[in-house]
């Protein structure tokens, strides 16, 4: 009886530790924001992270992306926030 081994590409992981980096800048967001927009900008990062953690062995090189859109979005809610709703630091 052979057991197959699927080999699991690296991109998931990076694409992973990079969600843990774009996590500090959301929950550093206090600083600027109102508890409740850090609030809405936690979920947010959370549903990238499911998403992320979904696409994790069917495709992995997705998972690449996810950071760089958490980081997008991140940074045009916090720069209209600041704009729009006069959020400071």
């Amino acid at each position: 009886m052979a057991i197959q081994q699927r080999r699991v590409s690296p991109w998931g992981f990076v694409g992973l530790c990079g969600m843990v980096a774009v996590f500090f800048l959301y929950a550093a967001s206090g600083l600027v924001a109102p508890w409740w927009a850090v609030g809405v900008l936690l979920v947010l990062w959370l549903v990238m992270l499911v998403m992320a953690c979904r696409w994790f062995v069917p495709y992995p090189k997705r998972t690449l992306v996810m950071p760089v859109v958490a980081l997008v979005v991140w940074f045009g809610a916090v720069s209209a926030g600041g704009a729009l709703l006069g959020w400071t630091a």
